[in-house]
């Protein structure tokens, strides 16, 4: 294979590593696909090393070995699954090497993001399932519902002001202590514990803790130590808003 063609191997190999990764994808899963997609265009040797914040990549015949870095995740499995497609398509010999890196930066170009209304919604609505889900009153729905829709907007707006998810997490939960803490005292909630429970769940990084997991399962020590202490740092920040509430 040319040297010509092994780059462009190598930079839609990097891209379709970089759209998973930025999206929630698993590092081994990356890896894996980053891989696949070259085997598929004729590439018989290639490395991938991918952490949480960057990817490199290197083919045998290429001396150059390229280095990604990834500075934002975000949680967007329908991305994930469109890579995945692309790469599955690649290795049936469905798509040509101009075909498929025109169809991963249409994806990675995407904004498909439902709007903050929605997103809000979604979580004061998940915010008082998870109160029932936890044995609390229906009476305490709507109080949930309430917390939880702040505490969202809150954690929206200030990670958009501040590049710091721990300040941002602190502040979301911090909000819904005091939300929850007044619904209370103005007698519009009754169980301020079930009441705080249920509306800090939006926050708590569940997919972040399986990835981690699955990571460490897989082998990948360092993918799943990193994201294992992002998820004790978000569990903390989250704890330490309401503990802060309590004890003022």
């Amino acid at each position: 294979m040319q040297k010509t063609n092994l780059k462009e191997v190598m930079e839609i190999s990097l891209l379709a590593g970089k759209i998973m990764l930025e999206n929630g994808a698993e590092t081994y899963r990356v890896e894996d696909t980053m891989n696949r997609i070259a085997r598929a265009f004729g590439v018989e040797q290639c490395e991938s090393f991918v952490t949480p914040t960057g990817i490199i990549f290197s083919i045998d015949d290429v001396e150059q070995t390229k280095l990604v870095r990834v500075f934002e995740r975000t949680t967007d499995l329908h991305k994930v699954d469109l890579v995945n497609s692309i790469s599955r398509r690649i290795s049936s010999g469905e798509l040509s090497m101009e075909e498929a890196l025109l169809a991963l930066k249409q994806v990675n170009q995407s904004k498909e993001e439902y709007p903050i209304w929605i997103q809000v919604f979604a979580a004061s609505i998940a915010s008082g399932c998870f109160l029932i889900m936890f044995q609390g009153l229906w009476a305490d729905f709507v109080p949930a519902m309430v917390a939880g829709g702040l505490g969202f907007i809150t954690l929206i707006y200030i990670h958009q002001l501040v590049k710091i998810k721990f300040f941002a997490e602190f502040l979301a939960s911090f909000v819904i202590g005091v939300t929850a803490y007044g619904l209370v005292i103005w007698d519009f909630g009754v169980q301020l514990d079930k009441i705080i429970i249920g509306s800090v769940m939006p926050l708590v990084p569940g997919l972040l803790i399986t990835s981690a997991v699955r990571d460490l399962m897989a082998g990948h020590l360092v993918a799943g130590l990193s994201k294992g202490a992002e998820a004790f740092l978000t569990a903390f920040a989250i704890g330490a808003g309401i503990a802060a509430v309590l004890s003022l």
